[in-house]
């Protein structure tokens, strides 16, 4: 496996090589009456809509929790958190309850859900996910395998958990942008982005979507861009040999779009561009970055 290219749902068509390769201890998994695996579900989640951590917990697990919703989705618990009094013993009780455990099963979760929730405060994260939370033969509540996920926005607090990053696990563009400050998503389309503001960025992706193209990538330069930013922005752009034209959506109430024009015009003279593109900027010197641009917006 180590050195192949791995193609799953998760890495798309191209897939990704494989790098690197962790062991464990094999588990002895224990079985149900029923003769199924005995695993189960458990994340901890921000849901937007309370604003609260929210923990779901399925006697489903080992398969995806999605499918669970859609099928069977009365075997899904939830148990809200109110961020300012933190996760009750009782709550953590109740997630016990609800996977059915009892005697020693049911301390072992109590433990793993306390310990588990003061892992994703702690650290900030976005998304602590244990799938499948198995009972071995012995008798054991274990974490068998796992996926987490930490606020970028919150990294500068946790230097432990940056030093963890790898680099092969990441696409080289999106490793490039984050030397810039640039938030950069490849996606799989031809007509690559460049808009300052998440939900401008959203809202261009779906223009293009809804009059039949396929956005290239999420960029998004933001509202203090510099000229240097820019000309990398355009520069990260052109690395994806996808690319079939660029459009550069600017709303100047919280940039100098006369900043974009002239980083634009660099990449351009650096690059020798050769793809059709297309500027739209309003407000705050607008007019002195048309004059600028070296091709007509």
């Amino acid at each position: 496996m180590l050195g192949n290219t791995l193609i799953t749902a998760q890495t798309g068509k191209a897939g990704r090589k494989v790098q690197t390769i962790y062991f464990t201890e094999a588990a002895n998994l224990g079985k149900r009456p029923d003769g199924r695996d005995d695993e189960f579900y458990l994340a901890i989640l921000l849901d937007r809509a309370t604003s609260q951590p929210v923990i779901v917990a399925s006697t489903e697990g080992g398969m995806e929790i999605e499918h669970v919703a859609h099928a069977t989705p009365e075997k899904i618990f939830k148990v809200h958190v109110d961020p300012a009094v933190g996760l009750q013993a009782f709550q953590a009780r109740q997630i016990a309850f609800s996977l059915g455990f009892s005697g020693e099963l049911f301390k072992q979760c109590v433990t793993l859900v306390t310990k588990l929730y003061q892992f994703y405060w702690e650290k900030d994260c976005a998304m602590v996910e244990v799938n499948p939370l198995l009972v071995t033969k012995e008798g054991k509540l274990l974490a068998l395998d796992a996926k987490v996920s930490f606020d970028d926005n919150a990294l500068f607090r946790h230097p432990d958990v940056v030093a963890l990053r790898d680099l092969n696990e990441e696409d080289a563009k999106e490793i490039e942008s984050s030397k810039f400050g640039l938030s950069y998503i490849a996606l799989d389309g031809d007509i690559a982005c460049l808009v300052n503001g998440a939900g401008l960025a959203m809202s261009t992706m779906d223009i293009i979507q809804h009059f039949g193209g396929s956005p290239a990538n999420f960029l998004d330069v933001g509202g203090g861009a510099t000229k240097d930013q820019v000309t990398a922005a355009f520069k990260i752009i052109l690395g994806d040999p996808n690319v079939k034209g660029i459009l550069v959506n600017i709303f100047g109430g919280i940039m100098d779009c006369n900043v974009i024009a002239t980083g634009i015009v660099e990449a351009v003279k650096e690059t020798g561009l050769k793809l059709p593109w297309s500027s739209a900027s309003k407000v705050t010197t607008s007019t002195p970055g048309k004059r600028r641009s070296p091709l007509p917006a």
